[in-house]
């Protein structure tokens, strides 16, 4: 009931502050285990992941730098979210998320770990690569503009509306996680992840995935090397 109140308030305010263009919203599975990454812009980027889901089973989580606000701690406790270590490994968490995933629950994560100062794309850490690979649950590529924390200060301190636009791309499966050379697994994958949001994005919020090979292959309509080793 709570998480319900909360996204009618949110939708309504999002929708007097700013204009939404999305595409590809039918890719969100209604059930079923879902983990969907974006690049990572703002803090509102955090709102959009309960306001746009009509879904009860989000697994929310909330950065523990938060935790000494009593605010945060109540919300933590109404939303049933989970209190996320994003500089260390945070076994605990990853463990908790992974078994909700299982159970059929979606999550919504930000693999750079932390907004991007310069608004392009930063490196993605190895995280959602391991729950995606090993829940087997698919993998949901967003891609995000218009929520740089700069942009939304300067244009709501003008009274002007945000302009954000949301694209979701195509889902997609990891392969079966091998018992050898897995950092070597969890990289190459964690780039195709990322090489995904990348390519729903503009060149200009590309960043360090801007040529990438894995990037070019997509735009190009080839197989990428991840896409090759499953057909094999």
């Amino acid at each position: 009931m709570f998480l319900k109140t909360l996204r009618i308030t949110c939708r309504f305010i999002l929708r007097l502050i700013a204009r939404l263009d999305l595409y590809g919203m039918e890719r969100i599975p209604a059930s079923g285990g879902c983990l969907a990454v974006s690049n990572h812009l703002g803090r509102l980027d955090a709102i959009l992941a309960i306001v746009l889901s009509d879904r009860d089973d989000v697994i929310l989580m909330i950065a523990e730098k938060y935790r000494v606000y009593r605010f945060w701690r109540w919300m933590v406790a109404k939303l049933d979210a989970l209190w996320l270590d994003r500089h260390n490994p945070d076994f605990r968490a990853l463990r908790e998320v992974q078994r909700r995933l299982k159970a059929g629950g979606i999550v919504a994560l930000a693999p750079e770990g932390t907004r991007s100062p310069t608004a392009q794309m930063q490196p993605g850490k190895l995280g959602a690569t391991y729950l995606a690979a090993k829940t087997g649950v698919p993998i949901l590529p967003m891609a995000i503009t218009g929520t740089e924390d700069r942009e939304v200060y300067r244009r709501l301190k003008r009274f002007r509306r945000l302009h954000i636009t949301i694209r979701v791309g195509e889902p997609f499966f990891l392969p079966l996680m091998p018992r050898q050379e897995r950092d070597e697994f969890l990289q190459q994958n964690t780039d195709e992840m990322m090489c995904r949001v990348a390519a729903l994005l503009p060149p200009k919020y590309r960043g360090v995935y801007a040529d990438h090979p894995c990037l070019q292959a997509l735009l190009n309509g080839k197989p990428t090397v991840v896409e090759k080793e499953i057909g094999d």
